[in-house]
């Protein structure tokens, strides 16, 4: 049995190394023979697009765009590195050696390079929906870990109602654009989840449950959506029902303990910081410089990168409590 674990520690990153440059060497086979890029409606050659950058008449219709998706690949890669270094050594913390869980993190830690590479390279549609595919294949999962030691969930039903959620949101999107059937986005409203999720997993009591979806509007509120202005449109604005999920599911406190500081803190500062320069990243912004090497955007990629590292590391530093 050792053996054989120790033969899938040895191929499990040359693995992830070959698929990622696979990808690499197909999209610059398909690029080259033109048949992947394409323009997206409104699209000029030449002129600044959504994200400020120039569109090329290159492979990559907006290069720096595109290729600083390479961040994703190269901390997903690391990822994978240090799991298949690590010793399991019966530790209960499933971010520790290689795991269906550390593997599906770091797994999905990679996607989102060649997701979002596909939409600023291709300008396609499905390039779009590509994109979207992997941001809600990372942002389910910490959630979901968290949702799912309070509702005392095996593995299996952990990956079971992820691979469900993944597939029935990419199949509403492939045909229902970015709507998802129900005017509702998960990738956004995931991000509410998790922040719910992980205050729950602190903090957990019994009347907390009931009144920790709360804190979802002040997640909005960050992100610019005020609680007035949701009470406003309660049509359009229906998914905020969603934030006690976490709270409906948490029927029992977390076994386990994490620490914040530092990396769970770098990582919300990672994305914070992010988010404010992605809102830079546009046509109509007086920072937008279409032809500068270093674009907004670009650099939202490559701190997403950052603060999917800082989480991997946080979740590393989950331990069993000594009391429950």
């Amino acid at each position: 049995m050792d053996e054989v674990e120790n033969n899938w520690q040895k191929h499990v990153f040359p693995l992830a190394l070959a698929i990622s440059v696979g990808f690499m060497l197909l999209y610059l086979a398909l690029g080259l023979t033109g048949v992947i890029p394409s323009l997206e409606a409104g699209a000029v050659v030449g002129e600044a697009w959504r994200w400020c950058e120039r569109v090329s008449t290159s492979m990559f219709r907006e290069p720096v765009n595109a290729l600083s998706n390479l961040g994703f690949m190269f901390v997903g890669l690391a990822m994978f590195w240090v799991l298949s270094k690590d010793k399991r050594d019966n530790n209960s913390n499933q971010f520790h050696g290689l795991t269906p869980v550390s593997m599906l993190y770091a797994g999905a830690a990679i996607y989102l390079g060649p997701g979002s590479m596909l939409m600023h390279g291709t300008h396609t549609e499905w390039g779009q929906w590509a994109d979207n595919l992997s941001m809600v294949m990372y942002i389910l999962i910490p959630w979901l870990i968290n949702v799912g030691e309070m509702g005392r969930w095996s593995v299996k039903k952990l990956l079971f109602i992820y691979l469900t959620i993944v597939i029935l949101d990419g199949i509403l999107r492939w045909f229902d654009g970015f709507g998802s059937g129900f005017d509702l986005n998960l990738f956004a409203v995931s991000i509410g989840l998790w922040s719910i999720s992980e205050c729950l997993y602190r903090f957990w009591s019994p009347t907390f449950r009931w009144t920790s979806g709360f804190i979802g509007f002040a997640v909005c509120a960050v992100f610019g959506i005020y609680p007035s202005e949701i009470w406003a449109d309660l049509g359009n604005y229906w998914w905020v029902v969603t934030f006690w999920i976490p709270g409906i599911i948490a029927s029992h406190p977390p076994r386990f303990k994490r620490k914040y500081s530092p990396w769970y803190f770098a990582g919300m500062a990672s994305y914070l910081l992010a988010f404010s320069i992605w809102l830079t990243g546009v046509p109509d912004s007086p920072y937008c410089d279409p032809d500068r090497l270093f674009q907004a955007h670009g650099i939202w990629h490559l701190l997403s990168a950052c603060a999917t590292w800082c989480f991997f590391k946080f979740l590393r530093t989950e331990e069993k409590k000594a009391k429950v």
